[in-house]
């Protein structure tokens, strides 16, 4: 007899739809499944009969085979585990076969008959649904993850046992209440707040201004002079996931497999920092499965690279090209994949291998060759792709012991709220949302600054031999110093604040 129900398998960020279809015919007891799976699927074949026996139900003595069409894409994961079992069941008559072709069901069985989550339920739920699926039955553990797509019902589950009862009328599985994103946002948990960092008034000054305009942020400074603690302030002052945004993250995370189970749709801006010894596949992604690196893990938030040189050449500089498109394909030769990098690009260094390099308490111990070698590692492209440079120097003792709290990230936020939306009004009908992002020609549209404003980013530009793609970066940070404070047009000041921004160039590196 023959059955068919809905599966569904991921591609990039999308999922495709899967028809699951088996066959039972009288020969040899075997079970076999073809449509291009991989080893994972193959290997289902032992949990879908372990499952079925343990739950109590009958495995069929007969030559099964089951098909995973489109037989020409590649079938990955565990979580066809489900639907191959319910398919097994519905074609021993076991399971009325009714409404299988328009109900969804994921999910990796363990040997018992329990329902485990699965990697990717998110884009696989929002891609049915855009094909009018309006049923999903996924574990439980994914419930949370879904809990967002309006318009479908979701039948959270534990075990193949209460699916079965659930197709067969017998207990019905409650349908979960889904909540507004507003609900979600309510629940958020809080972030590192600014008012936990002491000092460092001019290192915050910049954090928001780059918050401000999304700008890339560099810190140089002495060990334990708190550049990691700013850095882990940005995502609580940045404003919060638009419902689209906290849609696209939550794809990529769940694809990843780094959602644990029971977690929801992301609220907060993701904050990745990799260590310097990753390598060029995790930083930018792929293995055989083409997955998403750190760039697409920070994608709508924040990359953080602490001890920067650290980090390998090739590393870093394939960092360049999901710096300027936002997007990095990942190739492989079993699979290609798309993923969105659009990010904040964060990092800190030391200025030295021992880190005291003009430091006011400590005395150097490195070589000028030492020093040299240490600086230029980071080469001079991936500097021009970084719109604030910032020194960071320890804080003095009667700033850590002084009682006066520091200015709240909220404080702070609501500023550079008011600042983005600015940015989003003016850039409506441009496709772009934030400063950063300015071409060419929009910077010369959008950047328009007064004669002394122009005439000292002239003279900037020719003392400090700026690159032309640097003199667009000062005067788009220029353009978010004069959001900040509510100006149409670049004032002498702006740029002069912007130009302070950029003299590490000078110090370290000229």
């Amino acid at each position: 007899m023959l059955a068919t129900t809905l599966g569904y398998g991921l591609s990039g960020v999308s999922g495709f739809a899967v028809n699951v279809e088996v066959y039972a015919a009288n020969g040899m007891p075997m079970l076999e499944i073809i449509g291009l799976p991989d080893a994972s699927v193959k290997e289902s074949r032992n949990r879908v009969s372990a499952a079925i026996t343990n739950s109590g139900f009958a495995m069929p003595i007969a030559r099964l085979t089951v098909n995973l069409a489109p037989a020409d894409m590649k079938k990955e994961g565990p979580a066809f585990d489900l639907p191959i079992a319910v398919c097994i069941l519905a074609a021993t008559r076991q399971v009325p076969q009714e409404g299988l072709d328009r109900l969804l069901m994921m999910g990796e069985l363990s040997l018992d008959g329990t329902l485990n989550p699965v990697r990717g339920a998110l884009p696989m739920v929002i891609s049915a649904s855009e094909n009018g699926i309006r049923e999903v039955i996924v574990p439980a553990g994914n419930a949370e993850e879904v809990a967002c797509i309006q318009g479908i019902s979701v039948y959270p589950a534990r075990s193949l046992a209460q699916v079965v009862d659930h197709l067969r009328g017998k207990e019905r599985i409650p349908v979960q209440v889904q909540r507004t994103y507003q609900e979600i946002v309510s629940s958020a948990k809080p972030v590192t707040d600014l008012a936990e960092v002491q000092g460092q008034a001019a290192a915050r000054r910049a954090l928001e201004v780059a918050a401000a305009g999304g700008h890339n942020m560099l810190m140089i400074g002495v060990p334990g002079s708190g550049k990691t603690m700013l850095a882990r302030c940005l995502p609580g002052i940045l404003p919060p996931l638009t419902f689209e945004e906290a849609l696209e993250t939550t794809r990529i995370y769940s694809i990843a497999g780094k959602l644990r189970p029971g977690d929801g749709l992301m609220v907060t801006r993701p904050f990745s920092a990799p260590h310097h010894s990753a390598s060029i596949a995790s930083l930018i992604g792929g293995g055989s499965n083409a997955m998403p690196g750190a760039v697409s893990l920070s994608h709508n938030g924040v990359l953080f690279l602490d001890e920067l040189p650290e980090f390998s050449k090739q590393a870093l500089e394939a960092l360049r090209q999901p710096l300027e498109d936002g997007v990095v394909s990942v190739t492989r030769v079993h699979n290609q994949a798309e993923y969105q990098s659009s990010f904040m690009f964060v990092a800190s260094m030391n200025p030295c291998p021992c880190g005291f390099y003009g430091s006011r308490t400590r005395k150097c111990r490195c070589s000028q060759h030492d020093i040299r070698r240490y600086l230029d590692r980071i080469s001079g492209p991936l500097l021009d792709r970084i719109d604030i440079q910032i020194e960071v120097d320890a804080v003095p003792v009667k700033e850590i012991s002084r009682d006066r709290p520091a200015e709240s990230s909220a404080a702070v936020a609501e500023r550079v709220r008011a600042c983005r939306e600015l940015q989003q009004e003016r850039y409506r009908e441009e496709g772009i949302h934030c400063n950063a992002q300015l071409d060419a020609r929009l910077i010369r549209h959008y950047c328009a600054a007064d004669a002394e404003a122009t005439a000292l980013l002239h003279n900037a530009v020719e003392r400090m031999g700026m690159s032309m793609r640097a003199y667009g970066r000062v005067l788009k940070v220029a353009r978010t110093v004069a959001d900040l404070r509510g100006s149409g047009t670049i004032g002498a000041g702006d740029v002069a604040e912007a130009i302070q921004f950029r003299e590490l160039d000078q110090k370290y590196w000229h």
